[in-house]
């Protein structure tokens, strides 16, 4: 119910912890997969989620190396050259958190604890749309890998690939980067699962609303058993 986008997601967790005695946050949704291994209907549960959507664009025929950088020119068809867009570098976000100095991180890393406790779960997850539309093969829970969060819906292959390339990026949302640092500024421990809804522009045949609907249900599928597995 947080709403689209980082800061919908940062304001809806903030009102959470500023009204309630907010013992954790346990966030579900859905994501584009930027990972071959990753098909609709799997769960993703993100050890680490970056917000990649902060840049700094460099100036056309700019002679710095930045560390982290998308350069435009290697993109052009039909062969890679220069071009006035030049590249954008990505940054690191200002991280504040209570009682410690500013920190600057691109990495967020979720409740340690709280992934063990996710990394044993068993959950047999939905395959089927409807009754005549199912999967062809049955959706799985991965544990472990790295997600990224900008203000951007990402529907173009050759971002997809750059993102997994350059970050080992497996799923791209909109939203989990916000819960983890808003929740993470006073000590609330957060667990992140998102269902994979589409390949981010990967594979065209694979997007629509039926399967984004899928990707809900396993997300708060998993969600769900791991609500009831942090109680006892």
């Amino acid at each position: 119910m947080s709403g689209q986008r980082r800061l919908n997601a940062g304001i809806t967790v903030q009102i959470l912890l500023d009204v309630f005695n907010i013992r954790g946050i346990v966030h579900y949704g859905t994501a584009g997969s930027a990972n071959d291994s990753l098909s609709c209907g799997d769960v993703s549960v993100p050890k680490f989620v970056a917000y990649t959507g902060s840049w700094e664009w460099t100036k056309f025929g700019s002679t710095s190396e930045p560390s982290r950088d998308l350069m435009f020119g290697e993109y052009n068809v039909p062969t890679e050259g220069t071009n006035l867009l030049s590249s954008v570098e990505f940054k690191t976000e200002e991280f504040y958190s209570v009682g410690k100095p500013m920190e600057e991180v691109f990495w967020l890393e979720v409740n340690a604890a709280w992934f063990r406790v996710a990394e044993q779960l068993k959950v047999q997850l939905e395959r089927c749309v409807n009754k005549t539309y199912c999967l062809p093969e049955a959706p799985k829970v991965v544990f472990g890998l790295k997600a990224s969060t900008a203000d951007v819906f990402v529907d173009n292959a050759a971002y997809r690939e750059f993102l997994f390339k350059e970050f080992e990026v497996s799923t791209v949302d909109e939203e989990s980067a916000a819960v983890i640092m808003t929740a993470m500024s006073i000590s609330v421990p957060v667990a992140v699962f998102r269902g994979v809804s589409d390949l981010a522009g990967g594979d065209a045949n694979w997007s629509s609303t039926a399967l984004s609907d899928l990707a809900s249900t396993n997300a708060l599928k998993v969600a769900v058993e791991f609500i009831a597995a942090i109680g006892k």
